[in-house]
């Protein structure tokens, strides 16, 4: 082919990039270490607020001292030991831990007004001028990105219909770095957009440089084209929101002028094998009394998830730059668990966190499986470790430092009970090696040696556990009382005791994968940024025993451990001994479609979205379905970009100037390249990197086309 000769990109016939006039709308870096707080508006926080606040934390405070009291009660016969107070503290932390989620839920239980079985509030008034749906997406399906934007847009127009009136543009924001699923992106997109009803509301833009991820992909769109929407709507490539509920959020911020964010608790919805499935029950039966509490004592200082959720795009850009943390990854460099912290900055400035929980029209989707449910927690967790860092910000709200907190404690939690469950071990063996002492110091009828009070031991633990459930056992009577579980009312009782075995056998196997990831963090590791699985895919057998060696062999160890002490402390720990060693085929189990079928024939796990499914979610299936079939006849690699002139013309037309390679900044991926090229290699030679360097890189993609077609 011979050497390249590189000239300026002076395409003649190109197609206009799919995006709008640019309207830029700074967003400033914020400052964590100083914030001026006279510059802000005060919020008055409402009596039911306070009300729900003084019952969790009074309630989980006092909650966790009556039980500490017990612990107390139960290690101090005889005295107590070094390991016996490391085991009352360690009890103190897990179970105010419990406590808290008890005592908000019942929070929920007592909240007034809209909740499970009654409709929400609906909000009178105009919608916000204009709305944009960011749909912010990494190396993910293309078909279902692309179709969740046109079936949203389409069922924002029929709900709209009689008014006319759905100022809603949606803009697919692409940080794809995997050539293949770049150019099925811009080939869908483009399918799409020759609808004229979506040819000025649909847009892409694809970043060629990934700068802070999520974050850094949302605060682009703002600086760019920010200042043409009053308020944009966050989706994740798979999640969905009901038109309805889309603009009652809009109507609800455009009638709160304090409001800066208001969340929704999104559904679980789609799942195909038994964990899925476990999720969406828990999610569906449970979760809506959770969220309930939530929103009782949040107040105006929520929380904000990424995503499922409303912003005021001023107030956004105004108050949630974020920086780039000093030092290296894991604890430094770009904030990865990002939402927190945005929520937390708009909070400082004055503004309403608020959550909508009493919406219905928010879905989701969950992990199909242990491996990517624990690589999932992989990522958060280090985003949310890094809180650690951020709990002294200046000015924050006292509550916005909680969330950060219970961020970090969510999978502090794990270590902490693996910690105990050892201190237990050791209060045992170390009975069982200490000989009684016959000749104490203090003289005694009787010899002395470490003892516990078993009586009492059975009931606390009794006690705990009851704590531990309560959310579930009133969560379920909740949902048994809810007219929108109707027809999905029948299995729920043998549903809640298969969901509670199963996670049973799961919270082992996450608390030690969640232990090792926090090692990994605190040893220096880094998470990076891994494509995500949405399906469920067929799990192999060898790759079930690579993940769960570790678990399996941690169970049999500890296992014959304490069974050389007593039969007593094996009985103790068997419920987590056996989610270890029996994970690999629990975890077959979990993550199989056809397992999951069988749950769903035998009406197990079975939620009233599955019975009846959300039209959006419909209609998003069958776009994708659509989509997916065109996508099926493209031939999509470098070869094929170079053969098809329309579809290079189109390449080029799309390329992001502003996120493009600068002069004399070097890529090691280009550079080989460049060598191949010289050396007449075809497309077909170059690897993955070296093709998307190419292909992002308009004056060497320009050139080689030429050079292949001379």
């Amino acid at each position: 082919m011979g050497g390249l000769k590189l000239t300026s990109a002076t395409t003649a016939e190109t197609e206009a990039a799919p995006l709008p006039p640019q309207a830029a709308l700074p967003m400033p870096t914020q400052s964590l270490g100083h914030f001026d707080r006279g510059a802000r508006t005060r919020l008055a926080t409402d009596a039911a607020t306070i009300r729900a606040r003084l019952l969790v934390f009074i309630g989980a405070a006092a909650a966790t001292a009556i039980l500490a009291q017990e612990m107390w009660r139960v290690l101090a016969v005889g005295g107590m030991n070094a390991i016996e107070f490391a085991m009352l503290a360690l009890f103190v932390v897990n179970i105010g831990w419990i406590a808290l989620g008890a005592c908000s839920s019942l929070a929920g239980l007592l909240r007034r007004g809209a909740g499970a079985g009654g409709a929400p509030a609906m909000t009178d008034g105009p919608l916000p001028a204009r709305i944009a749906l960011l749909l912010p997406i990494y190396n993910e399906e293309p078909a279902r990105v692309v179709a969740a934007a046109l079936a949203t847009l389409r069922a924002l127009d029929a709900e709209t219909a009689e008014t006319d009136d759905a100022p809603v543009d949606a803009f697919l924001l692409s940080d794809t770095n995997n050539l293949a699923v770049w150019l099925a992106e811009q080939d869908l997109v483009d399918a799409a957009r020759a609808d004229p009803d979506m040819k000025e509301r649909l847009f892409y833009r694809h970043r060629l440089r990934n700068r802070a991820r999520k974050s850094g992909n949302i605060g682009d769109w703002i600086e760019r084209w920010g200042s043409e929407y009053d308020a944009f709507i966050v989706l994740d490539a798979d999640s969905l929101m009901a038109p309805a509920t889309i603009l009652e959020l809009a109507r609800r911020l455009n009638a709160d002028e304090t409001a800066g964010i208001i969340q929704t608790a999104p559904r679980l919805i789609g799942g195909e094998t038994p964990l899925g499935r476990l999720q969406q029950f828990a999610n569906r039966v449970y979760g809506p009394l959770n969220a309930r509490g939530l929103g009782a004592w949040f107040g105006d200082a929520g929380n904000y998830w990424g995503h499922n959720a409303i912003i005021r795009t001023g107030v956004f850009a105004d108050t949630a730059g974020l920086p780039t943390l000093s030092g290296l990854p894991p604890f430094g460099g770009s904030i990865l668990s990002h939402d927190f912290v945005e929520a937390a900055l708009v909070r400082r400035a004055g503004y309403a966190v608020r959550m909508a929980e009493d919406l219905d029209g928010s879905f989701e989707q969950a992990p199909p499986n242990l491996i990517e449910l624990a690589a999932r927690d992989r990522r958060w967790c280090q985003g949310n470790l890094q809180h650690l860092r951020l709990l002294f910000t200046a000015g924050l709200h006292p509550l916005s430092r909680l969330h950060l907190a219970m961020g970090a404690m969510s999978y502090l939690a794990s270590p902490l009970w693996l910690l105990f469950l050892l201190a237990g071990m050791a209060l045992a063996l170390y009975a069982y090696v200490t000989p009684p002492d016959y000749f104490a110091e203090q003289w005694s009828l009787f010899p002395t040696w470490p003892q516990i009070d078993s009586e009492r031991a059975i009931a606390l633990f009794a006690v705990c556990m009851a704590v531990l459930f309560l959310p579930k056992f009133v969560g379920v009577a909740v949902y048994l009382r809810d007219p929108a579980s109707k027809g999905a009312r029948r299995g729920v009782i043998p549903s809640f005791i298969l969901e509670s075995v199963l996670s049973a056998l799961i919270a082992p196997v996450m608390m030690l994968t969640q232990t090792s990831a926090i090692t990994e963090i605190l040893t220096g590791r880094d998470s990076g940024w891994n494509i995500q699985t949405r399906g469920a895919l067929r799990l192999r057998w060898r790759r079930l025993w690579r993940f769960h060696r570790p678990h399996i062999v941690a169970g049999f160890t500890l296992a014959l451990v304490a069974g050389a002490i007593s039969s007593s402390l094996l009985a103790w720990m068997s419920p987590a001994l056996a989610g270890l060693c029996l994970s690999v085929p629990v975890a077959a189990f979990l993550g199989g479609r056809r397992s999951g079928r069988l749950l769903r024939r035998l009406g197990l796990l079975v939620t009233p979205e599955e019975r009846s499914p959300p039209p959006i979610a419909e209609a998003v299936a069958a776009e994708t379905d659509r989509l997916a079939n065109r996508a099926a006849t493209l031939t999509i690699d470098l070869a094929g970009l170079m053969k098809t002139e329309r579809a290079w013309r189109r390449h080029l037309a799309w390329l992001d100037d502003k996120t493009a390679r600068r002069a004399g900044e070097t890529d090691p991926a280009l550079a080989g390249a460049l060598l191949k090229i010289a050396d007449g290699a075809a497309p077909e030679a170059m690897d993955a990197k070296e093709s998307y360097a190419i292909a992002a890189t308009p004056t060497t993609l320009e050139a080689y086309y030429h050079q292949a077609r001379a």
